[in-house]
C-alpha cells in the first residue's frame, strides 16, 4: 500500500503508527503535546524509536468526549501537520471523521485519514477521500453496543461502510480496516474480538489494531492508564499472530521490539520442514 510517498508491504511486514494527540483532554496524554514545538519533539522521538506513521489527532474521542467545532479542531492539527511535513520524511495520518477538518488536514500534508465512524458521520467525507486519493482507515463503531448477534451485526456494519467507500470511488487498495476496540462495544465484546481478529481477514484488506492503554486492558488488569503498557504489548503480539500489520500505540519502542520478536518467530516457521535438522 502506498501512503503518501511511502510504500508499506502490509501483506508481509508489520508497522507501528505512533499516536500524537494535540489535545488538552485525551484519556492518556491529553495536554502533553498541545504546542507545535512539543508535538515536533514527540514526533522526532517516535520516528527515532521506529514509528513508520504518525497519527495526529485534534479531538479527544475518549468515552464521554466533548465534540469540538471544525474550526477549533483544524486550528489544532493544521500547524502540526505542516511542520511535521516540512521537517520529517514520515507518513502522516489524520485522526478525524469530519469533512472540513479532513479537507484542511490533507491540504496541510496528511497522507491518510483515520476515521472512527467508518464514513457514517459525514456524507461528504467518502467523496473527499476518493478525490484526493489518500489512504483511508475505516474503523468499526456504534453509538451503542449491540445486545444480540454481535459478530453478525459487526460484519453488517463493516459491509455497509465498505459499500459507501465503493460507491464514492475509494480504491480498495487504499483501505485499511480497524475493528474499533473500545468503541461501541462491551468489555466482553472487545475481548472476544481480540481473540477472533483473524476473522477480519475475510475482507482481504490490511488490518490496524488500536488497543493502546484502553479500558479493555485497564479493566482486565485493574490498572490505571499509565500502567497498561504490558497489556497493550500482549494485544500487539496476539494481533500480529492473527494477521494484523499496523498497530496504533503510544509506547512505540517497546511495541516495536515485541513486533520484531514476533515476526522473527513467525518467519522461522515459513519453511515446511523448519530449519536444517529440525525434522
Amino acid at each position: 500500500m502506498q501512503i503518501g510517498n511511502h510504500h508499506f508491504d502490509l501483506d508481509h511486514k508489520s508497522y507501528i503508527m505512533g499516536i500524537l494527540n494535540v489535545t488538552p483532554d485525551s484519556f492518556s496524554d491529553g495536554g502533553s503535546f498541545v504546542s507545535p514545538d512539543d508535538a515536533l519533539i514527540r514526533t522526532e522521538q517516535m520516528i527515532r524509536q521506529g514509528a513508520s506513521i504518525i497519527d495526529v489527532g485534534g479531538e479527544s474521542t475518549r468515552p464521554g468526549y466533548r465534540m469540538i467545532s471544525d474550526a477549533e479542531e483544524t486550528e489544532r492539527i493544521a500547524p502540526v501537520l505542516e511542520r511535521i511535513r516540512r521537517e520529517f520524511d514520515v507518513a502522516l495520518s489524520l485522526d478525524t471523521y469530519k469533512y472540513e477538518v479532513a479537507r484542511a488536514g490533507i491540504a496541510a500534508g496528511a497522507d491518510m485519514i483515520n476515521d472512527i465512524w467508518g464514513l457514517r458521520w459525514d456524507d461528504r467525507l467518502a467523496g473527499l477521500i476518493a478525490r484526493e486519493g489518500v489512504a483511508y482507515c475505516l474503523m468499526h463503531n456504534r453509538k451503542k453496543p449491540c445486545t444480540d448477534h454481535f459478530y453478525a451485526r459487526f460484519c453488517e456494519d463493516i459491509d455497509g461502510s465498505l459499500a459507501i467507500a465503493k460507491k464514492a470511488g475509494i480504491s480498495p487498495d487504499k483501505i485499511i480496516l480497524d475493528p474499533g476496540i473500545g468503541f461501541g462495544k462491551t468489555y466482553e465484546q472487545n475481548l472476544w474480538l481480540l481473540r477472533e481478529l483473524g476473522r477480519m481477514n475475510r475482507w482481504g484488506l490490511p488490518l490496524l489494531l488500536g488497543t493502546s492503554r484502553k479500558s479493555v486492558v485497564g479493566i482486565t488488569l485493574d490498572l490505571p492508564v499509565g500502567e497498561r503498557e504490558e497489556g497493550t504489548i500482549a494485544t500487539t503480539v496476539l494481533g500480529r499472530r492473527q494477521g494484523v500489520s499496523l498497530f496504533r500505540v503510544h509506547d512505540v519502542e517497546k511495541n516495536i521490539r515485541a513486533l520484531r520478536m514476533t515476526d522473527a518467530i513467525l518467519e522461522a516457521g515459513l519453511s515446511e520442514n523448519g530449519p536444517e535438522g529440525a525434522v
